[in-house]
């Protein structure tokens, strides 16, 4: 009887420790220091709360040149990692990378200040929006890559400046933000056109449905006056409900645009100049980086308040990922002037900033990667 006593605690210790170690999981991300052109892969520890730079990965062609890298995603199969170069002669580039050696694979010309993208789950196409940050104040494009061969297969037009650019889970529909124009753009990922915009502001901006079937062949940016106000620089789809947020960067707050309707369902106060956001892959969260004030907003989207505002390590916050499982958000902060960048993390269940991961300057897009060793 004392033995089988003896077992008995024996397998209570054994099965404690495994379900702890099953508990504990490693964090992988990528994390863009644009003013030093390189590229971090980050290493958190969930169980300790504590992370560190795993592996630096210059990027760019010429060394003696900022070319800023910017945007960051991974491949749907988490083989490899692709960054947007968004300082070219005149053009920017993306640049293709395998996520287990970091060894470079191929490059593609895009087009002025390629910035953010995402890959379609439906199509395997990648689009990245071409930002023309330095460019005139003209209609841009979102450029189409197909991944495996990195070749560029289409230019779509769009608004002015756009940015913030994530696509549906179902990989149907990339939503991005017109920053200059106030709208929400959506392009068909199997027609690769435009097929909706959504005009953001009170005081009205050009409107265009195409989901109605309407001719959207005139419509004409260059007639227009262009007064930005909420000036949105992110849009996020919900992972279930037909919703999409976005961060109204002018006019400090989230949008809500219901995908059913088209129509603008909420509009919430938040920090200021909210810049980027994600919703949380359970759907409950939203997390938005106010850059105007160097701190963070968590958000109960089914309350529909905002549950924390934490401050950052330093100013000027930028990007946001949260890691599969919604215990953790990662904050990219690009901090002032020489300072260094850094990588903040939030715990979402204590909503408490518990680890600051310094960075090369500039720190801004960021992108997870995977959970496990």
């Amino acid at each position: 009887m004392k033995f089988l006593h003896a077992l008995l605690f024996v397998s209570v210790l054994f099965l404690g420790f495994l379900t702890d170690s099953l508990n504990a999981q490693d964090y992988y991300l990528y994390v863009a220091a644009e003013s030093d052109d390189r590229v971090h892969l980050i290493h958190f520890d969930g169980e300790t709360e504590q992370g560190e730079i795993s592996e630096t990965i210059e990027v760019g062609t010429w060394p003696q040149e900022n070319e800023g890298p910017h945007g960051l995603t991974i491949s749907p199969d988490g083989e490899h990692w692709f960054v947007s170069i968004a300082h070219g002669m005149p053009y920017g580039s993306l640049w293709k990378y395998e996520t287990e050696t970091n060894q470079f694979v191929e490059k593609v010309e895009l087009g002025m200040f390629p910035a953010t993208m995402d890959i379609s789950r439906s199509t395997g196409l990648l689009y990245v929006v071409n930002f023309n940050l330095h460019g005139d104040m003209e209609p841009s494009t979102v450029s189409v890559v197909e991944p495996n061969t990195m070749m560029r297969l289409e230019d779509i037009d769009t608004g002015i400046m756009p940015h913030g650019s994530r696509i549906s889970d179902d990989g149907k529909w990339q939503y991005h933000a017109s920053m200059m124009t106030d709208e929400l753009i959506v392009i068909d990922t199997e027609k690769l056109e435009v097929a909706n915009r959504i005009p953001l502001s009170k005081n009205g901006s050009p409107k265009m449905n195409a989901h109605s079937g309407m001719d959207h062949s005139g419509m004409n940016h260059e007639n227009m006056e262009h007064n930005p106000v909420e000036k949105p620089t992110w849009a996020d789809p919900h992972p279930v409900k037909p919703l999409v947020y976005v961060a109204g960067n002018g006019s400090d707050e989230i949008i809500e645009v219901n995908t059913d309707s088209w129509k603008i369902t909420n509009r919430w106060k938040t920090g200021k100049a909210p810049y980027n956001l994600e919703v949380s892959n359970d759907g409950n969260m939203l997390v938005v980086t106010y850059k105007g004030e160097g701190a963070t907003g968590v958000w109960d989207l089914n309350e529909e308040k905002e549950l924390a505002k934490i401050t950052n390590s330093r100013k000027v916050s930028h990007g946001v990922t949260i890691s599969p499982d919604n215990k953790f958000a990662f904050i990219s902060v690009e901090g002032i002037g020489g300072e260094p960048g850094s990588v903040d993390v939030i715990n979402l269940e204590t909503l408490k900033r518990v680890d600051v991961i310094e960075t090369g300057k500039q720190a801004g897009g960021i992108i997870f990667w995977k959970m496990g060793e």
